[in-house]
């Protein structure tokens, strides 16, 4: 009979399913001189269990090795980076059987990092002859304290860099398992998590879910039977092992334990309240959860909840958005009180996040203006909205003249804040806060002008080809004569109504703007032919 799956899985459980090729490539890693291997998956994925299959391929190299568990520090380690620190040196010691030798390398005067680089530069590294392997286990734990990880990754990560040019760093081998995501700030050139071989745990496949059945003696599921368990849990290993014992033990059927998983008297209640308790203590990761349970498709939230729910197992990402990673967890947590009845003021504020991202997806990234998708959407509301009150609207197309020739004479970062300048500038030349310019494409602008008519327009047009040229942006390959950055605009006029299209306006500013290409560019033309007719005086 098996054993409750509970923790890290011995070297002799028959429970552990391999992932080739990701063991192989784990191995073969920490004999590179200096390297790092990342170990990144959600809680209860295998992480603990694959570092402690490394550490025993490391001693069969006849490596040293060390397990350091962050969880087993003590509260008071946290204090202060030098308690830490000094905890992390005295464990590195014993475990390597070497005397405790703190105060003789340590010296307050140089700081601690320096202090704790020297401990392992000049006394453990020193010592031993054979690569040290060290395996970090629950380095999220070290996430809770960001005064102290700022200072403590970044440390690994120079130790790293150091092994390209110091032999003794070369026989320092690092293992490091964390959770999905990492979100405490780190400089790109500091952080440790981008550096060395990723090895990402991911659910298990069909055939990991059948060879974990077989282990404990499940043969007598239907395919579909695999099907519903899999649509309830996904591959979760830790969620499939409870559920393949309790069918072991024959406590239950299957359809009986699907029908209570998501309940107080399941099988996965424990696993459930302890999750439901991680969440409940950040109502801001509450409120996220509630926005992806509570939808049947996937949804956007906020990048940091995001990666803690991620991180937690409840949520898979997929881009931007957030979806639950199973049945299990959609049902649970829709049901729960203290997920659906969130204080009012939090559902205001992520009504406000959402906002705020509503409108970063509405800007162009480049120039911080409107972009193609909402110059679209407005043209089209615009046109519906005037055609019913007989109101013109107006369109100036602005493009930047032998724009190629720019970028191929000064690159294209130079191009990049040309375009930005003259963002700005076409932003500031509008007063009426009803008007929109946005970003076309590449080079090409659009002004959008709702209740104005052509005269209005056309005077606006002029002002704006000034105001370009009076950025005087140097452009010695462009065939206008000042040798300056300068447009062609298209200027049109429609009185919208209900049977024509929008695309009408457009097609007119576009004639206009291919005349004055064709006319030499640096000019303004009027497509008049649609124009309202003006009123009389």
């Amino acid at each position: 009979m098996s054993a409750f799956p509970s923790g890290t899985l011995p070297l002799n459980s028959p429970y552990y399913i391999q992932r080739p090729p990701l063991e192989t490539l784990a191995y073969d890693n920490i004999k590179q001189p200096g390297s790092i291997t990342r170990i990144k998956a959600p809680r209860q994925m295998g992480k603990s269990s694959l570092l402690l299959r490394l550490l025993a391929q490391a001693r069969t190299q006849e490596y040293r090795t060390v397990s350091i568990d962050f969880q087993a520090a003590d509260t008071a380690v946290y204090d202060s980076l030098s308690k830490f620190l000094r905890w992390f040196c005295a464990t590195v010691s014993r475990q390597l059987h070497l005397p405790i030798e703190l105060d003789y390398y340590w010296d307050d005067d140089i700081g601690d990092k320096i202090s704790c680089t020297f401990y392992f530069e000049a006394y453990l590294l020193e010592q031993i002859e054979t690569p040290i392997v060290i395996a970090f286990d629950e380095v999220n734990q070290v996430f809770e304290h960001p005064e102290i990880a700022k200072d403590f990754f970044p440390l690994l990560r120079y130790w790293h860099e150091q092994a390209k040019h110091l032999a003794c760093f070369q026989k320092l081998r690092m293992v490091v398992a964390h959770s999905t995501e990492v979100y405490v700030p780190l400089s790109i050139h500091q952080s440790p998590f981008n550096v060395g071989v990723p090895i990402q745990l991911d659910p298990f496949d069909c055939q990991q879910i059948q060879a974990l059945a077989q282990h404990y003696g499940i043969t007598q599921l239907s395919e579909s039977e695999f099907d519903r368990l899999t649509a309830m849990v996904g591959g979760h290993p830790y969620l499939l092992s409870l559920a393949f014992y309790h069918l072991q033990h024959s406590q239950c059927s299957l359809a009986e334990l699907l029908k209570t998983a998501p309940t107080q008297s399941g099988v996965y209640s424990h696993h459930l309240r302890s999750q439901l308790d991680r969440v409940i203590q950040q109502p801001r990761l509450a409120s996220a959860l509630k926005q992806v349970v509570t939808s049947p498709s996937a949804v956007e939230i906020d990048a940091i909840p995001a990666y803690q729910l991620a991180s937690l197992g409840l949520v898979r990402l997929v881009g931007n958005r957030g979806i639950s990673a199973c049945n299990l967890y959609r049902q649970y947590f829709a049901t729960q009180a203290l997920i659906r009845n969130l204080p009012t003021p939090r559902l205001q504020q992520l009504e406000q996040e959402n906002a705020q991202l509503k409108t970063l997806v509405n800007l162009d990234s480049l120039t911080g203006i409107a972009n193609r998708r909402y110059f679209d959407e407005r043209l089209a509301a615009e046109w519906q909205r005037l055609a019913a009150r007989r109101l013109p609207l107006s369109l100036i197309l602005f493009d930047v003249d032998y724009f190629k020739g720019y970028n191929d004479t000064y690159g294209h970062p130079a191009g990049d804040r040309c375009l930005q300048q003259i963002a700005r500038t076409l932003r500031g030349s509008l007063k009426n806060p009803n008007h929109l310019v946005a970003r076309y494409g590449g080079e090409e602008f659009a002004v959008l002008l709702p209740t104005t008519d052509l005269y209005g327009t056309q005077q606006l047009a002029y002002r704006l080809l000034e105001n370009i040229a009076a950025l005087k942006i140097a452009h010695v390959t462009s065939l206008v004569a000042t040798k300056v950055v300068t447009a062609s605009l298209g200027v049109a006029s429609i009185t919208p109504q209900p049977h024509r299209s929008p695309e009408s306006l457009i097609a007119a500013a576009d004639e206009a703007l291919y005349q004055a290409k064709h006319l030499g560019r640096n000019r303004v033309i009027v497509n008049s032919q649609h124009a309202p007719i003006a009123p009389c005086a």
